[in-house]
């Protein structure tokens, strides 16, 4: 297997996985806002998250990682007192997450072995088009694997957050922006995307 290439600054990806021959990640709700909260303590500095959606054998981010100049400028207003040394690697934060959450995992439930497939999958998103249909996607996704009906009803995913008035670390106004208004990003959620735009990036299985 090849190695994969490192997420580069300042560009958007489609990142993902899925558990060691399809098993499940998260067993309860405490699984998936763990999950997160390494997300968001690992991600936050290096990466602006767009979409996301945990499932129960995989998961999908939307996120455009950040520029050096963008993360070097959050590092000086965290800590000015301290002067720049060096800066973080986006693929090796990532990898930080899935690494303490399956570490997390093993503990708490008495297991052994590999929790993730590896590496990650990560796929450059560089057209309107596909940035369109891979929100649609991910939002729509656990109805598309039979988790709910209706995947309006899945609480581990952003499509409420981003409807939401409420304070979020998502780029809510990005999102909107590019479906135009809330009304434009509802009636773009009925219908499945178009896969024939999105095929190169998601794993073949996940369609």
């Amino acid at each position: 297997m090849s190695k994969p290439e490192k997420l580069e600054y300042g560009c958007f990806y489609h990142i993902y996985n899925r558990g060691t021959n399809s098993q499940n990640i998260f067993f309860e709700k405490r699984n998936y806002l763990h999950f997160l909260k390494l997300y968001t303590k690992n991600m936050l500095l290096v990466a602006d998250t767009h979409a996301y959606c945990l499932l129960k054998n995989h998961f999908h981010f939307a996120a455009r990682i950040k520029t050096e100049e963008e993360i070097e400028k959050a590092i000086q207003e965290i800590k000015p007192a301290q002067p720049f040394q060096k800066l973080p690697d986006p693929s090796q934060q990532f990898g930080n997450v899935c690494n303490a959450y399956a570490k997390a995992i093993n503990r708490a439930y008495g297991r052994t072995g590999s929790l993730f497939e590896h590496p990650f999958g990560r796929k450059p998103v560089s057209s309107d088009r596909y940035y369109y249909n891979l929100i649609i996607y991910i939002h729509r996704n656990p109805q598309l694997h039979g988790f709910v009906e209706d995947f309006r009803d899945w609480p581990w995913s952003s499509y409420g957050a981003i409807l939401s008035d409420k304070v979020t670390r998502l780029q809510r106004s990005a999102v909107l922006g590019w479906f135009d208004d809330r009304s434009a990003f509802c009636t773009a959620h009925e219908h499945a995307p178009d896969e024939k735009l999105i095929t190169h990036l998601i794993m073949d299985d996940f369609l």
